[in-house]
């Protein structure tokens, strides 16, 4: 019997990167997981299928979160198919670096519109069917950047920290109806996206980090699965710094 027995969990960006590995946690403990992806089907299916081999269970479902229709849309076909939504995990999230002088527009919209807009409207549909139920966990994923901000990375550090105020004010609206909203604030993350950095930039990013070491994608699934648990039931509001100690 795993905790999260009888739990439906949706993942947004849970083809690759932290997604999957949070996926993979929450199937570990018993929750039928609900692949989210918008990209490679190829991806989604393969984390399906590590899953299902694992004895867990999971299935997929395409949806580009920065598109509010298809966001409805989304939820209304895995409420209709599953019954139910415990925990969303807003996970899905696109980076388009660049200094802020020579940013163009579109490159600042589309990290807004999909890391920043994405959560709301997954927010927004998935609470219908929470406050139906009188039960839901939303963990939002936002960054430490959002908090301390980082050169380079204006748009990245705006979606996330305006993450940071979504989850406060859902957090206060959706109390009263027996759903606690949190985020988790990850530091540096050893993913196939921060591997593409050159050891100078990681080299000064270590220093920045006390327990001077890198953390793993399943430390933010921990993370997560914590702030979904029984155990965390009387946390709402909050932001969860996984970080080694970035941000004190």
């Amino acid at each position: 019997m795993g905790k999260f027995d009888g739990k439906t969990a949706v993942v947004t960006g849970a083809s690759r990167g932290i997604g999957r590995v949070i996926a993979k946690k929450l199937a570990a403990c018993g929750a039928t997981v609900i692949i989210n992806y918008n990209g490679s089907e190829s991806k989604a299916a393969a984390v399906q299928q590590e899953i299902i081999d694992e004895g867990g269970r999971a299935d997929i479902f395409q949806c580009n979160v920065s598109d509010f229709a298809a966001c409805e849309a989304f939820f209304k076909a895995v409420t209709e198919k599953y019954g139910r939504i415990d925990f969303l995990i807003n996970n899905a999230g696109i980076t388009k670096d660049g200094l802020l002088m020579a940013m163009k527009e579109e490159d600042f919209d589309s990290v807004i519109d999909v890391n920043l807009k994405g959560t709301f409207h997954c927010i927004r549909f998935a609470a219908r069917q929470m406050m139906r139920q009188r039960y839901g966990r939303i963990v939002n994923m936002a960054s430490v950047v959002g908090v301390a901000g980082n050169a380079g990375q204006a748009n990245y550090s705006a979606s996330k920290a305006g993450i940071i105020g979504l989850t406060k004010s859902a957090a206060k609206e959706l109390a009263s109806r027996g759903i606690t909203v949190n985020a988790i604030a990850p530091g540096m993350i050893e993913t196939d996206m921060t591997a593409d950095l050159s050891d100078k930039v990681k080299d000064e990013m270590m220093k920045q980090i006390p327990l001077k070491r890198f953390g793993q994608a399943e430390d933010v699934a921990n993370a997560a699965a914590f702030l979904v648990s029984d155990e965390a039931a009387y946390i709402t509001g909050q932001v969860l710094h996984v970080d080694g100690g970035m941000a004190m």
